[in-house]
């Protein structure tokens, strides 16, 4: 038989459950709008930025056409590059944006799909690729992009834009 005490304690102890459950880092994202993404990222898919996801090129001395655009008076750009790179630039965002509407829509079906409960495994995988490809060709378009700015500039200039930028090109090889 148990004693009111040891009641006591087995009631108290279910009542604060809750208080030692291990609240998820997700926690108040199930109220976006897509769960998945943030308005941030939205907002970013939607300008058509970076988003690091030209990391690689980057900080491997294949520099970014906006920023060498924004330094173009320090690395001395002539007009015919600053024409070429701005050109690069309305190309990639304007592939970027529209990339970019295509991954919300696509995420915007994955939320829909598991909200209303019809998620199968078939369309998962019909989404999730469809996302994967938009995302590589996204990351395409932004890497691409310092390629092609790499090739406008030149040797100087891109070493120059590295120690603009704060890169610690003593330890890098520039090609």
């Amino acid at each position: 038989m148990r004693t009111p005490t040891s009641m006591f304690v087995v009631v108290a102890m279910f009542c604060s459950v809750p208080l030692f459950a291990q609240q998820s880092s997700y926690a108040g994202e199930e109220h976006r709008t897509i769960k998945s993404l943030s308005e941030k990222e939205i907002e970013q898919y939607l300008a058509g930025a970076g988003m690091g996801l030209a990391k690689a090129a980057e900080l491997n001395h294949y520099p970014g056409p906006k920023h060498v655009l924004d330094l173009a008076d320090t690395l001395e750009l002539s007009d015919k590059q600053k024409h070429g790179l701005k050109k690069i630039v309305s190309t990639m965002k304007s592939n970027a944006v529209r990339l970019g509407k295509e991954i919300i829509e696509k995420e915007k079906a994955l939320d829909s799909a598991f909200t209303s409960n019809s998620i199968t495994v078939a369309r998962l995988e019909q989404l999730t690729n469809e996302l994967g490809i938009l995302q590589g060709k996204l990351r395409f378009t932004h890497l691409q992009a310092h390629i092609e700015t790499k090739e406008i500039l030149t040797k100087h200039q891109v070493m120059m834009y590295d120690l603009l930028r704060g890169y610690n090109t003593g330890t890098m090889r520039h090609h």
